[in-house]
């Protein structure tokens, strides 16, 4: 498994978003700034992050993006769904089935260990990260 760029760029400027949840929108610009991530590629993943509902967008002076949810309410598996990051450790433990699942020896290990990342991105919260709450 290997969480690409976009995942590890979207958990960072969520967390970002998620130490100012409640308060003002933070604006592209800001964001691109403070993490240094490209305000075009920030775009692309706040599109897909706005879309299922993680964030939303405000308009205008003062306006730019905020948590839609809690950050307690926010896994990281939410978040890298969100943004089309696959947790699959190869390509037949994924959501399709694999077609030598029958006679592959292997198969069930691939699946197996699949869940178990799976289970792990899915119990921790963008508030345990932003509060350094994640264990091994």
């Amino acid at each position: 498994m290997r969480i690409t760029t976009k995942g590890r760029y979207a958990l960072r400027a969520i967390t970002q978003l998620a130490k100012s949840y409640a308060g003002q929108p933070i604006s592209i610009k800001e964001l691109s700034k403070t993490e240094d991530i490209s305000p075009e590629f920030l775009e692309q993943i706040f599109f897909k992050l706005r879309k299922a509902g993680i964030i939303s967008s405000t308009r205008g002076p003062g306006g730019g993006f905020s948590l839609e949810k809690d950050p307690k309410e926010i896994t990281i598996h939410d978040l890298f769904s969100a943004v089309g990051e696959g947790i699959e450790l190869t390509p037949c433990s994924g959501e399709e089935e694999c077609e030598k699942a029958e006679e592959c020896l292997t198969h069930s290990l691939w699946k197996d260990a699949s869940a178990h990342f799976q289970e792990y991105f899915s119990g921790i919260t963008v508030d345990d990260v932003l509060h350094k709450r994640v264990s091994v």
